[in-house]
């Protein structure tokens, strides 16, 4: 019996190492001032960065890239330096292109319900529509977007938030995320907007 026993606890140990090697490293971002593209108001940093590569899709959403399918995720994180705390509960954001035109974030619950490419698969007919072919689970109803996106709602004094906002857009050079409904805890009152490019 103990034979057996050293062979299943070996067994075990064997099949656990192969386990990590295969799980993906923890997704963490990195402070706020750290990113190339942020900007610093009174003692509030906001550091933004899309995520367009594949490399960086991977660490963030696994096998989804959603830059791919359509939507282009923004890493918002949110560094508090100073001593009280910031209502977030009525952040928005917002992509300025560069003629000016906006796109509005797309809650994070809605991005599943977005097609993706478009891809042929129903015929017209006298009949009306009829579909060709199955009809696929839609990539962007994955965990991942959801468990990912930008959900805090207050900041302590000292602490940071982060995750992502989704717009429907392409990434253009000249573009700049524009963020504002950051409010003092204690008082209510708004506090800086930031306007950050994203040359």
């Amino acid at each position: 019996m103990p034979f057996l026993f050293k062979r299943l606890v070996l067994f075990l140990s064997i099949t656990a190492a192969v386990a990590a090697d295969k799980e993906p490293a923890p997704f963490h971002p990195a402070p706020a001032a750290s990113y190339a593209h942020h900007q610093t108001n009174g003692k509030v940093t906001i550091g933004v960065d899309p995520y367009v590569s594949e490399d960086k899709a991977k660490n963030a959403f696994g096998k989804l890239n959603p830059y791919e399918l359509g939507i282009l995720p923004v890493l918002v994180v949110i560094q508090n330096d100073g001593n009280q705390a910031i209502r977030l509960d009525r952040v928005k954001a917002v992509y300025t292109g560069p003629q000016g035109d906006k796109v509005d974030a797309t809650p994070a619950g809605d991005v599943r319900y977005l097609n993706g490419p478009r891809r042929p698969d129903l015929i017209g007919g006298p009949a009306g529509r009829a579909k060709i072919g199955r009809s696929k689970k839609n990539p962007l109803n994955a965990w991942e977007i959801e468990g990912r996106a930008f959900a805090a709602k207050m900041l302590p004094a000292g602490q940071t938030a982060s995750g992502f906002f989704y717009f429907q857009t392409g990434l253009q050079r000249g573009a700049t995320i524009y963020l504002n409904g950051l409010l003092d805890a204690a008082t209510g009152q708004d506090l800086f907007y930031y306007e950050i490019p994203l040359e």
